[in-house]
């Protein structure tokens, strides 16, 4: 049986007719898919819009922007104020425009100011200008350039409690370098006399409520009720109510254990010498509690000695001392 060659050229054609085909028919749908890809690159990520970041901190805005996926581009200057140090001046593209994500924004950054003169500081809260002297008027290098002398020279006058009267230097003079400046800060008005509230009665929250508002320098003591005395309560008070004494002067106030606690109560009284000032700063007396809580039992302007307060806690809370938001002391109670 003879085979027929003629039969097999035709067979092996148009199997390389079909190879040939399918061949071509792939580099064509490679290119469709290689144009596809380009294009998509080409056209870019998604749309987003620029925020506006303008008088904001630096790290604020930079997470700003990383929300939108947009990507900084840093320049620094000096601006007109020290207050605008560290704060985004301008921006570019403008807040609301439309860009692509991973663009570059350009952010002016201020340095503060060039510090060749001394500011005016009379009429400002000594406290303030202490942290803008540790803040602001500091260079690039960590260096302050202004320095607060201390001790600070307090006399009497009309003045709020803590406002610079002078300075020294005075305002406009020439910076040539890092350099002292001495204030001179007011007392307040002096032999101050206040109306002692009437405590008696008053059961503690309200008695350390009233204490706090009224100005008055105070003294808590703590003892067992007597007969005809309820727990918890103010039962004296020296001066009496309505007297007209010196700020300076203490009223002492005396309240009563509680009759009953829980078995998961504490009570007490709490004790702290705080150092005198020369004149009442904000002091804060909180509880926190074991669920987390915290509480608020007393605040008011002290001058400093010894700051006394009664509680009635549960067991395991914390009770925090504050001045000027700045923490003196601690301590769980038990």
């Amino acid at each position: 049986m003879g085979f027929d060659l003629g039969s097999i050229e035709d067979y092996v054609s148009s199997h390389l007719r079909l190879f040939i085909v399918s061949v071509a028919g792939l580099l064509f749908l490679l290119g469709i898919i290689a144009v596809s890809v380009f294009f998509i690159a080409v056209r870019g990520a998604e749309q987003t819009m620029v925020p506006d970041v303008r008088g904001k901190e630096l790290t604020e805005a930079l997470l700003e922007l990383q929300v939108k996926e947009l990507f900084p581009r840093l320049q620094l200057r000096y601006s007109q104020t020290p207050r605008d140090k560290g704060l985004i001046l301008e921006q570019e593209p403008n807040p609301g425009t439309i860009v692509k994500a991973g663009r570059r924004i350009r952010l002016v950054v201020s340095q503060g100011v060039v510090m060749n003169r001394v500011e005016n500081f009379i009429g400002r809260n000594v406290d303030d200008v202490r942290i803008d002297l540790l803040t602001i008027y500091t260079s690039s290098g960590g260096v302050p350039i202004l320095t607060m002398s201390e001790p600070l020279i307090y006399e009497f006058s009309s003045q709020m409690p803590g406002v610079i009267l002078a300075q020294k230097p005075e305002p406009g003079a020439e910076i040539s370098g890092p350099m002292n400046i001495e204030f001179v800060v007011s007392r307040g008005r002096e032999n101050i006399r206040v109306n002692v509230p009437n405590l008696v009665g008053l059961d503690i929250s309200e008695a350390l409520e009233l204490t706090g508002s009224s100005g008055i320098n105070f003294q808590f003591n703590i003892r067992d009720a007597r007969e005809g005395e309820r727990g918890e309560t103010v039962v004296a008070q020296v001066p009496a109510a309505n007297s007209f004494i010196s700020i300076n002067n203490v009223v002492n106030i005396t309240v009563t254990r509680p009759d009953r606690l829980a078995e998961s109560e504490v009570s007490g009284l709490f004790s702290y010498t705080i150092p005198q000032n020369p004149y009442p700063l904000a002091v804060r007396l909180d509880t926190i509690r074991p669920t987390g809580e915290r509480i608020n039992l007393l605040a008011a302007n002290y001058g400093g000695g010894e700051f006394t307060a009664p509680y009635k806690l549960p067991a395991g809370s914390v009770l925090v001392l504050t001045m000027m938001n700045r923490e003196l002391y601690r301590e769980t109670v038990h």
